[in-house]
């Protein structure tokens, strides 16, 4: 897909997930760079009657800038793919695997890729009593963006207190210490290494408030570390079928050197606005957030 006036490109953005207001400001960013890129784009906010509105406008292309469920979890694929409207990003299949934790760990695995010790467990098991020897973290297993996070520290004696938003079923997961590292793929290569540093944990407002955290790249790690960042990602993405980008996220534990690098999840959606780290490696790679996002337009197609 090359850009000119019968170039036309609905953004998809909102939608009804916990993520909301992220995808908003990451659809608005999106939609300003491809004007820029001279497409003709329209943004368009996920409702109920998505696919009617879709058939109305026709697009050439669809750019996903959806986050959550419902957006970057194979079910707005799914209608892509019925619409046969070329999409950006993951197909069905590698957003289901990947949005699914636990699943896409099975997967990891069966890559040989080490992953940290999880399970998962009812809202009435966590909250009864310690699932697993504290620390450890509890969160929904099929959202992303750190949206439900509780931290249960060590010296923790009795169990987290989830709140009326958290799902039925949660991930109950091994804490990790050390340094947030992550890297994203863009097509068949990893682009590099970003240490995130945080005042605590790397949650929401960390992700998405101006200030949250500082991304420092490449990465000033071993680069033992760094090579191996960037070949669990890749691998990460190949073997959950990956298309467009993806960002897998990592924590190392420095004490246990390559031992201690854990890889926590794949994002086939990763944010695209002004503090995501997407847009940040694609430029340390030599590329604008501009070409960035026409880059993902040409890429788009069906059967992904």
């Amino acid at each position: 897909m090359s850009s000119g006036a019968a170039n036309s490109i609905v953004v998809l953005m909102g939608g009804p997930s916990a993520e909301r207001e992220v995808s908003l400001s990451s659809g608005e960013e999106c939609a300003k760079a491809l004007r820029g890129e001279g497409f003709h784009v329209a943004e368009l906010d996920a409702g109920p009657d998505l696919a009617e509105r879709l058939q109305a406008l026709r697009p050439d292309v669809v750019f996903n800038a959806l986050h959550g469920r419902w957006g970057e979890d194979g079910c707005v694929q799914g209608i892509l793919e019925w619409l046969k409207i070329p999409y950006t990003h993951s197909g069905v299949l590698a957003s289901a695997l990947a949005m699914n934790k636990q699943r896409s760990k099975q997967v990891f695995i069966q890559a040989g890729l080490p992953v940290v010790e999880s399970m998962i467990c009812t809202r009435d098991q966590v909250t009864s009593g310690h699932m697993m020897m504290p620390p450890y973290v509890v969160k929904p297993y099929n959202e992303g963006s750190s949206v439900g996070i509780y931290h249960v520290h060590e010296m923790s004696n009795s169990p987290p207190m989830l709140d009326d938003t958290m799902p039925d079923e949660v991930m109950v997961e091994a804490y990790v210490p050390g340094r947030d590292l992550t890297t994203t793929v863009m097509g068949d290569r990893a682009l590099t290494v970003t240490d995130i540093i945080t005042e605590g944990w790397y949650d929401y407002d960390a992700k998405y408030k101006p200030g949250g955290s500082r991304h420092d790249l490449p990465a000033d790690v071993p680069k033992p570390i760094y090579d191996m960042c960037k070949d669990y990602a890749l691998r990460a993405h190949q073997a959950l079928g990956c298309r467009g980008i993806s960002r897998t996220d990592f924590r190392w534990n420095e004490s246990l050197g390559l031992q201690g690098l854990y890889l926590l999840e794949t994002n086939t959606q990763p944010g695209m606005t002004p503090t995501s780290l997407a847009p940040e490696q694609a430029q340390f790679a030599g590329m604008d957030f501009g070409a960035f996002c026409r880059w993902l337009v040409e890429d788009a197609s069906c059967n992904r």
